[in-house]
């Protein structure tokens, strides 16, 4: 299964289902909003793509009774799970939250196959190493709406465990096997 990874859209609704039209493009199959949405509006244009969006609020909540109600009217289509989500595609445990210290923290625990986060605007792909001795993929996409940093949003594949940040309205880098372990070049790593 193939996932379009966005946050920190802002209420820039173009350039969330932008990202959204090219990940499904790319034959993804569900959206991972990791927060800071804000306004409900924002996800019209994004959810008229028809995949499923799975999406927590972030530190610029926005009006979680809208989310709520939009939840309701969506039949399915639009999974609202508050602060942070645990979800499970492809057989894959799946942990979102908005703060990157926080995904971090939980991808140390070992529970996950893969931690979303957002917040920092930064886009970085990397492998955490785990307190059971394994590894977890840490997912932050950046921000989707360009600010302060690129429009970047990554595409993830659950099957391979692939995940390659995009930057909004590039065409898609090809996958290297060689580097999809590595952190994405964007951005190093923290210590």
């Amino acid at each position: 299964m193939k996932v379009c990874i966005v946050s920190d859209s802002h209420d820039r609704a173009e350039p969330l289902a932008q990202a959204v039209r090219e990940a499904k493009s790319q034959g993804a199959e569900v959206v991972i909003h990791c927060g800071d949405l804000i306004g409900t509006q924002t996800l019209r244009p994004t959810l008229a793509l028809g995949l499923p969006v799975h999406i927590i609020h972030g530190n610029n909540i926005g009006d979680p009774q809208s989310l709520h109600r939009w939840v309701a009217l969506h039949n399915g289509q639009l999974h609202y799970h508050g602060a942070d989500g645990r979800i499970e595609l492809a057989g894959r445990r799946v942990f979102m939250v908005h703060y990157d210290d926080y995904g971090y923290a939980m991808a140390c625990t070992g529970h996950w196959d893969l931690v979303c986060c957002g917040h920092s605007h930064r886009a970085e792909v990397r492998q955490v190493p785990s307190v059971d001795g394994k590894s977890t993929w840490l997912v932050n996409p950046g921000t989707v709406a360009g600010l302060a940093a690129p429009s970047t949003w990554v595409m993830g594949d659950l099957a391979a465990m692939r995940f390659e940040v995009q930057e909004l309205g590039a065409a898609p880098r090809p996958q290297n096997p060689s580097t999809h372990d590595r952190p994405t070049p964007m951005l190093a790593a923290r210590p």
